[in-house]
């Protein structure tokens, strides 16, 4: 798997401090099964969250104050976010499943690129709280770039 920007490093991939996984779900007859986050990173989180996205929308187009996001993200999907080096996509093949590791400060978004919808399944590891926003708003990707 290579990205634009991207140094591949086995079955990860990092880029300043984004890590871009692909995972390799269990499968059989019946469907695939996933853990998103594993051992001491799933300990970590204080927050969970899951998106089943149309095409043509987009979700994020933000960066958080605090906390790290880890995104889990099926596709067919374009994830781009902007690093000290620039701004980097990552496509999300239909039926395949990447991992992005992003720390605060990162500014990242998620768009649905194909037909069938993007799911996606966030933690972070500050709690949401209402009356003190962890996230602030960019636009980063449009609808109309998928």
């Amino acid at each position: 798997m290579i990205h634009r920007h991207l140094t591949v490093l086995e079955d990860y991939t990092t880029v300043a401090t984004v890590l871009v996984e692909q995972l390799h779900p269990h499968s059989d007859p019946r469907g695939f099964l996933i853990e998103p986050l594993e051992g001491p990173a799933l300990a970590a989180q204080k927050n969970v969250h899951a998106a089943w996205t149309f095409r043509g929308a987009v979700r994020g187009n933000h960066y958080h104050v605090r906390g790290t996001e880890a995104v889990t993200v099926f596709g067919p999907a374009l994830a781009r976010y902007r690093d000290e080096s620039g701004v980097h996509d990552v496509r999300v093949p239909k039926g395949e499943l990447y991992r992005f590791t992003i720390p605060p400060g990162i500014e990242h978004a998620f768009g649905a690129s194909g037909p069938e919808p993007m799911l996606l399944i966030g933690f972070n590891t500050e709690a949401h709280d209402p009356m003190a926003p962890n996230v602030v708003p960019v636009q980063l990707l449009d609808g109309s770039e998928l």
